[in-house]
């Protein structure tokens, strides 16, 4: 997408109804600054951003709460329009990815990207969306919390696109595997191919196949699929639908564990604290967001794994931890 075409969308979409200089003088500024921002001839650093957004009526506790759907600790203390909260959400997203990494993703210095990632300085709101989509690839999902998509010309399609590979993502959760696996080397992308790696019926794979074709993200080719586009949605929709995936899955491990796959399969037992059961919380978070991150980094995809994390509670003092 067209960064720089994206902030200037964004700020139209928070301004509304208003006139430019009603906004400008709305946000505080004497000057048409607002007319500035939309024409691409300055732009509002990320914090300032966030703080239009509040004055355009947006939520930012429950915008942020929702981008995240299980929000961290650390939201609930966070000064929304703050360089602090900039760089606290950019390196919780980032996880353990090096910055490296990030600022190759980003097209962007990795001395600039360091000092934003440090709280020293901040991006402006292009390069702010440029390292969201870098750290998080849900860059579409912060701005959906934000605006309303289809007000925006420049995410209008990639949205209903990533819409359709989300409601496939959720209805067909198979799809996600099987995409998955075309991305592997050596593969002759066959129906049966396909079926074999994966151990799965024929038509269950025939059926994912058909649905990620719909979706646009594979082709078929002589016979054989390939990947078009491998993306990784956010399938926690509502919280039911979250529920029935993490079901779904945990049931696969189940039964890949009880027919003796390869893989591995731990559990323990255990008496904590409160306080001690809440920091195993976090770390599991952190070790999910550090898989996260290396998965994301470039390699040629050779196999296809599944990982499940659970710490649940189990006396009657709630449900999972």
């Amino acid at each position: 997408m067209d960064h720089e075409l994206l902030a200037r969308e964004l700020i139209r979409s928070l301004r509304g109804t208003r006139s430019q200089n009603a906004f400008s003088r709305r946000l505080g500024y004497r000057s048409n600054v607002v007319s500035t921002w939309e024409s691409g001839r300055r732009w509002p650093t990320a914090s300032e951003t966030l703080r239009v957004a509040a004055r355009a009526g947006v939520d930012l506790p429950a915008a942020f709460a929702r981008f995240y759907r299980t929000a961290p600790e650390w939201l609930a203390d966070g000064d929304y329009g703050s360089v602090e909260f900039v760089s606290r959400f950019l390196r919780d997203q980032k996880g353990q990815t090096a910055t490296l990494v990030v600022a190759t993703r980003a097209g962007v210095n990795r001395f600039s990207v360091a000092r934003w990632l440090a709280g020293q300085s901040e991006p402006r709101l292009p390069d702010f969306l440029r390292m969201v989509e870098a750290v998080s690839l849900r860059l579409l999902d912060l701005l959906a919390v934000l605006v309303d998509p289809a007000s925006l010309p420049a995410a209008r399609e990639p949205w209903a696109r990533r819409e359709a590979q989300r409601s496939v993502a959720i209805e067909e959760p198979w799809t996600q595997a099987v995409l998955r696996v075309l991305e592997v080397g050596g593969l002759d992308g066959s129906v049966s191919g396909v079926a074999a790696r994966l151990r799965l019926p024929i038509d269950v794979v025939t059926r994912c196949l058909a649905a990620l074709e719909r979706a646009g993200q594979v082709r078929r080719s002589r016979g054989r699929w390939k990947p078009v586009e491998v993306v990784a949605v956010d399938t926690r929709r509502t919280e039911e639908t979250a529920r029935r995936l993490k079901g779904f899955w945990a049931r696969v491990g189940l039964e890949r564990l009880e027919a003796g796959g390869e893989g591995a399969f731990a559990y323990n037992v255990f008496a904590v604290s409160e306080d001690q059961l809440r920091r195993l919380k976090e770390l599991q978070d952190g070790y999910y967001r550090a898989v996260r991150s290396l998965v994301a980094e470039d390699a040629p995809a050779e196999c296809v794994a599944l990982l499940n994390l659970q710490l649940v509670r189990l006396d009657d003092g709630g449900g999972s931890a």
